[in-house]
This record gives structure tokens, C-alpha cells and sequence, in this order.
């Protein structure tokens, strides 16, 4: 088995145990000892209860998830949405099913690796907010990584399952990149600890997403822009998404209704964050412990600007994809990996559930790559 394979099988096995202490719930309607909702059909005039593992804790990009709970999106859809604080867009993926989520905010690419290798209770996504992949490979600005290739011979940290380390092999083939020179060094240290190894040059380069490196730093007064130049997944394979909004089959299949319900609530969300990012800010502090105006509005900024931002949202709307982009990426990830099996698009995505297409969030500018705010 490569190392790729043999290194995300080993995800799926340990990511409960990385997460056990990462269980923070917050629920706008707290209802300790729930079940999980796709094994109980409420009450007439009780709200479904709705577990969702988020990709971190409650944060800036999260806005307008606090926005739509906040006014009450969701509870006006017959929902009682409980967000579960997780440890990462990849870790995400496989914990849905293992721990008995009814869905997910999780990266896309850790979706396809995980159909291709246990597809069995695989979850779906049914919105795609990030229409651009976040990923990227942090390096110092005056070190001697200026190009993809110039990875070979590095070590580059980052967390044990983390959407950067994942997607790699299809980034490292994408910019012929022998991988296996590229060494790997998987750290349970925050995310703070490893940009600052690499900024005082105890690593050479650090995994992850832009906005999270440079919020990370920046709640240390460091300015990350300054200091690293950032390697970005997208300029290399465009085609890759980023985080969605996925729920198991079994939600899917017993509460179709419900399922288009938080979908819509989710998308009218973006549609108000888009409008007064200000707001849904104040939303966020209001959920989130920790946090902080400096960081987080930059982090949402930067979302909304970047990761939200792809032309093609123009035209089909954020949440749906390009069905051509999908199955590229599918067929780059399955060969990149080594996957035992090409998952076929539907086991990804299914546009079942979105909004009529005049009803969908749009891009609010078209950002260049200098809008990492």
C-alpha cells in the first residue's frame, strides 16, 4: 500500500481518538442526551435535531452558519442545528459516520479519498461553499522554497490529518513533484507553533489553509503576509473545491424534507453574510468563546473574497458545482492517490438539495491572490 493510502486508512481509524477532546457543542436550543436525528422523527411542533461536525471551532468563516442560527433560519425550518466543534476539514469527513453525525463541514477531496476507499455510509455533499480549494503549503518569504519543486528535499508540518496533507499527491503530480522526497512531519502542536517553526526556520514549510495560517499568527501580532509566501493549491489544480456541507445517507433518505430546509437556511445565510459581513460578525462573537474581531473578521473576509469567490458562482450559484470540475477532480485524486476504486460523481455530490437557482448566494467580488485578508 503507498504511503498516501496507508496514511489516510490510518485517519479513518484514529481520528475519534485525535478529536476527544475537541467535542465543544454549541445549540441555539440546548438538548443534552439527543439522538441522533435520523434515528428519531419528532413530535408534531418539535424541531428535528440536527448534529453537524464543523471543520474547527466556531470562527470567523463560520459567520453565516452563526448568522442563519441567529435569526432564526433554522428553527423557523423545524430544525434544532447543534454545531460540534471538530479538528480539521479532513478529520471531518470520516468522523461523521464514526461517531454518529448527521452531517458535516468538511473539505471535498477528504470526501473523494474516503469514497474511494470505504465508500460503505460514506456521507454526500449536498453544498459546496468553497468553490476554490483554501489549501496551500506556507514557506518562509525569504527562504529558499520559491516554486512547488523546490519542495523536494523539505520537511513541511502539519496536523496528522490534515486537507493540505491529503490532497498533496495530487498537488505534488499537478507540479511534477517527486512526493516521496518531500518529507511529511504530522504534529498535534497547534497551528501557531508550526507556522512559527517555520517563520524561525525549524521547518521548512507548514500545511494548511491561507487564512487559517495567517489567522493563527496574527492572534500572536505576527503578520504572516509578511513573513510567508504561500504555495496555493488552486494555482496548480484549479479544479479541486473546498469545504461543503455533507449528511449521511441515512439523513438523506429518512428526512429529505429537512435536509432541503437546512440547506436553505444555510444558503440564506451566505446570501446576509455577503450583504453585512458586520453582522454576521456579531453573530459569531456571540456564539464563539474565543473570538476575536482582528482575527476572525479578516478570516471571514478572506473566505467570502477568495474561497467563495470562483466565477463559476456567478452562474450557477455557490453551493452547486460544475459537474466537468467534479469528475476531474474525482479522476486526479483517484490516480494521485492510488485509490482502490474511482467514486462516480453522484456518491460525492447531489444538487437535489439546493435552492432554486435565483435563490442562490453569488460571489460578492471576483478577488485576486492578493486578497488574503
Amino acid at each position: 500500500m503507498d504511503r498516501s493510502r496507508r496514511d489516510f486508512c490510518a485517519a479513518l481509524g484514529t481520528a475519534a481518538i485525535l478529536s476527544s477532546s475537541m467535542g465543544t457543542v454549541v445549540s441555539a436550543h440546548a438538548a443534552d442526551g439527543s439522538t441522533n436525528a435520523a434515528d428519531a422523527t419528532p413530535q408534531r411542533g418539535q424541531r428535528l435535531k440536527v448534529r453537524l461536525l464543523l471543520n474547527s471551532a466556531l470562527s470567523g468563516p463560520h459567520a453565516f452558519f452563526c448568522l442563519a442560527q441567529e435569526r432564526g433560519y433554522f428553527a423557523d425550518a423545524g430544525l434544532d442545528v447543534e454545531f460540534a466543534a471538530g479538528d480539521g476539514a479532513a478529520s471531518v469527513v470520516p468522523r461523521i459516520p464514526q461517531e454518529g453525525f448527521d452531517g458535516g463541514y468538511g473539505d471535498l477531496c477528504a470526501l473523494i479519498k474516503l469514497a474511494g476507499l470505504r465508500p460503505d455510509n460514506c456521507p454526500v455533499a449536498v453544498h459546496v461553499a468553497f468553490n476554490q480549494t483554501p489549501l496551500t503549503v506556507g514557506v518562509r518569504r525569504v527562504g529558499p522554497i520559491r516554486t512547488p519543486k523546490d519542495l523536494e528535499g523539505r520537511v513541511i508540518g502539519g496536523h496528522p490529518i490534515d486537507a493540505a496533507i491529503e490532497a498533496f499527491p495530487a498537488y505534488a503530480m499537478a507540479g511534477g513533484i517527486d512526493a516521496s522526497r518531500v518529507s511529511i512531519l504530522r504534529s498535534t502542536t497547534s497551528m501557531t507553533t508550526l507556522a512559527e517553526d517555520v517563520l524561525n526556520g525549524h521547518a521548512d514549510g507548514v500545511f494548511g489553509f491561507v487564512h487559517t495560517i495567517i489567522a493563527a499568527l496574527a492572534a500572536k501580532d505576527i503578520d504572516g503576509r509578511a513573513g510567508l509566501r504561500f504555495l496555493e493549491y488552486r494555482d496548480l489544480v484549479p479544479d479541486l473545491y473546498g469545504n461543503a456541507l455533507m449528511l449521511t445517507p441515512a439523513f438523506l433518505r429518512q428526512h429529505p424534507d429537512a435536509a432541503r430546509a437546512l440547506v436553505a437556511a444555510v444558503n440564506r445565510g451566505i446570501v446576509e453574510t455577503l450583504a453585512d459581513p458586520q453582522a454576521a460578525l456579531e453573530a459569531t462573537r456571540k456564539m464563539a468563546p474565543k473570538f476575536a474581531q482582528h482575527v476572525d473578521g479578516p478570516r471571514l473576509m478572506g473566505t467570502l473574497n477568495v474561497e467563495m469567490a470562483h466565477p463559476e458562482a456567478q452562474r450557477i450559484g455557490i453551493g452547486d458545482i460544475d459537474d466537468g470540475r467534479l469528475q476531474r477532480s474525482i479522476q486526479m485524486l483517484a490516480t494521485s492517490c492510488h485509490l482502490p476504486r474511482t467514486p462516480k460523481p453522484e456518491e460525492i455530490f447531489t444538487r437535489a438539495y439546493l435552492p432554486p437557482l435565483a435563490e442562490r448566494a453569488r460571489p460578492r467580488a471576483q478577488a485576486g491572490n492578493g486578497d488574503h485578508a
